[in-house]
């Protein structure tokens, strides 16, 4: 039985968060007219192929459906909702707290499948750490969500009272494709087209990693692990390779660095396998692999409902060995997560 690392369940309006804000909140959100974050429709565009779904992500019953026919034992809901998009730190923290609640209402306690990420604003460092706190006794919720385009990277020490929240609640912290922060998502200023911003999605997640490491992040909080999901994997072996490489020349910056990058980031990070992108061919697949070193690393995920070339099976027919197939199917995530 499989453990699918990320699905996606259709994201709550405004108006179903009302009973889950405090009254405060609430009175405010309804005086101001403020609606949805436009990070949803930012991340996914109702008319994009990759979207899948009109509405950004399945219902309930299609959930249900998709797990039967994977026979998943679990699957991990993340529910991406634009929080960056708020510039109200206080209201932004408690809309997040009431996401969560509402996943606890519609989700969680209606299928004993399901666990989920813990939404949170993480430019409130502090109220991300205290939201942490807030749920770190439900087991349903097992990691900190958070989108891959940021503020500043994840490194910064901003973002420090967070990291070692989760870390101390035995959480790894799950970095998601997209964000919607208002700056330029490319290192080069405004794209014109998607695929121009799909396609750049892997240079914030290559970005966030090298902070990670470089900030020392690992090194003073042991107990830390990073996932990285929906980011693709093919672009991994040249940014360890580089890491390395650099490094050796650097080191004397960070000094706190100790050891090769690429033996930290096998150790600490995790990487969910939807979207499949090293090329078609399998000998190329297969090099990626070896490349990688992932038999810890790979997490099976089918990121339902959002459409994507190639499934787990067309693209992995005869590369893996048995073990390796079950560690990605469901033993990797059984230990990152504790189930």
């Amino acid at each position: 039985m499989r453990i699918d690392c990320d699905v996606h369940g259709r994201p709550p309006t405004m108006a179903e968060l009302m009973p889950h804000l405090d009254p405060y909140w609430a009175a405010y959100a309804e005086e101001a007219g403020i609606g949805a974050p436009a990070g949803i429709v930012a991340v996914y565009p109702p008319g994009a192929a990759t979207t899948g779904d009109p509405e950004g992500g399945a219902s309930l019953e299609a959930l249900r459906e998709h797990l039967d026919r994977q026979q998943a034992a679990h699957a991990v809901l993340n529910c991406v909702y634009g929080l960056e998009g708020l510039r109200n730190l206080d209201f932004a923290s408690a809309v997040a707290s009431a996401v969560n609640e509402w996943l606890m209402a519609e989700w969680l306690d209606r299928d004993p499948r399901l666990r989920a990420g813990i939404v949170v604003k993480a430019e409130d460092a502090a109220g991300a750490a205290a939201e942490i706190e807030r749920r770190r006794g439900d087991e349903r919720f097992l990691q900190v969500l958070l989108p891959a385009r940021s503020e500043r990277p994840y490194g910064d020490r901003s973002y420090l009272p967070l990291l070692e929240a989760a870390s101390e609640a035995g959480l790894p912290v799950a970095i998601h494709f997209g964000g919607f922060t208002g700056n330029p998502p490319t290192p080069i200023g405004w794209p014109s087209y998607y695929i121009e911003e799909y396609v750049g999605m892997a240079h914030a997640f290559e970005a966030q990693l090298t902070s990670l490491v470089a900030s020392g992040a690992f090194e003073q909080l042991p107990d830390l692990r990073v996932v990285f999901v929906e980011s693709g994997f093919a672009w991994l072996p040249s940014a360890m390779w580089r890491l390395d490489k650099e490094w050796r020349g650097l080191w004397r910056e960070i000094p706190w660095v100790k050891r090769l990058p690429s033996e930290t980031i096998r150790e600490r990070v995790s990487v969910t396998l939807q979207p499949i992108d090293p090329p078609p061919q399998r000998e190329r697949l297969a090099q990626v692999i070896e490349q990688i070193d992932c038999e810890r690393m790979l997490l099976f995920s089918s990121d339902f409902p959002h459409a994507h070339d190639r499934s787990f099976e067309q693209a992995f027919e005869g590369i893996l060995d048995p073990g390796l197939e079950r560690a990605i199917a469901a033993d990797n995530a059984r230990a990152l997560y504790r189930l």
